[in-house]
């Protein structure tokens, strides 16, 4: 991934103003708790250095065609109050206060076609073979208590079937940090053969992989910061 990108509405923030939306986070919600560090916003800093500026709460339904081939991933993502707040200013609504899907469509095609740079932000491999995603489809945004929801259908390439399913949201930056939600109907199946069972294992809930590094870890170069972030979902299929 290169250079970072926030997607908002009408073009891509540049770099001043993605300095501009941290530094007024920091100051008016985080004041010591984050730290703006240009090599993450830059470069492409490393996610030892990094540290989250936009939270997503995500639910993942996994679709699946009459004849079991899975053919993609319903998404369903909630950013942050402060995010939401920043990306709805000066947004031009037919009613003061209230966003129709209408009013948000423009802001949902920017950031859904935003995320082809970023890989949108997802993983998948079958029985070991990595796949491949098409661009997002069925997009919309939608708002409740002023907090944006933003919703698509990514495509595999090519629908498959598969014994076992590794699908993997995250940021390997960890400037976004995506979050599985906490609901048992956070991750779904829609229409897969009745024996398959799903999996799902969040960022440091304790398992080998997910575990938090200490200091120490971390000095040593021991930490495998692509895992340390991942919402990791499995399904076994006979």
């Amino acid at each position: 991934m290169g250079t970072r990108k926030l997607m908002i509405r009408g073009p891509l923030f540049d770099l001043k103003s993605l300095r501009r939306f941290c530094r007024e986070r920091v100051r008016d919600f985080r004041p010591a708790a984050l730290a703006l560090l240009a090599g993450a916003l830059g470069a492409g800093g490393s996610a030892a250095e990094a540290h989250p500026h936009v939270w997503v709460t995500a639910t993942s339904e996994l679709v699946y065609s009459v004849d079991g081939l899975l053919t993609g991933v319903r998404y369903a993502w909630t950013f942050d109050d402060m995010f939401s707040s920043y990306a709805l200013q000066g947004l031009t609504t037919k009613t003061k206060g209230v966003y129709t899907r209408e009013d948000l469509q423009p802001l949902a095609q920017v950031n859904v076609e935003a995320l082809k740079e970023f890989d949108y932000f997802t993983s998948a491999e079958a029985d070991g073979k990595t796949q491949q995603f098409a661009p997002p489809v069925d997009y919309f945004m939608d708002t409740k208590d002023d907090i944006i929801t933003l919703h698509f259908t990514l495509p595999v390439k090519t629908p498959f079937k598969s014994r076992q399913l590794s699908l993997e949201v995250y940021d390997p930056t960890y400037f976004v940090d995506f979050r599985l939600a906490d609901d048992k109907d956070a991750v779904q199946l829609s229409g897969a053969p009745a024996a398959c069972q799903v999996k799902v294992q969040l960022p440091n809930d304790g398992t080998a992989d997910a575990q938090k590094p200490g200091e120490q870890s971390v000095a040593k170069g021991n930490v495998d910061f692509d895992t340390m972030f991942v919402n990791k979902i499995t399904v076994e299929c006979p």
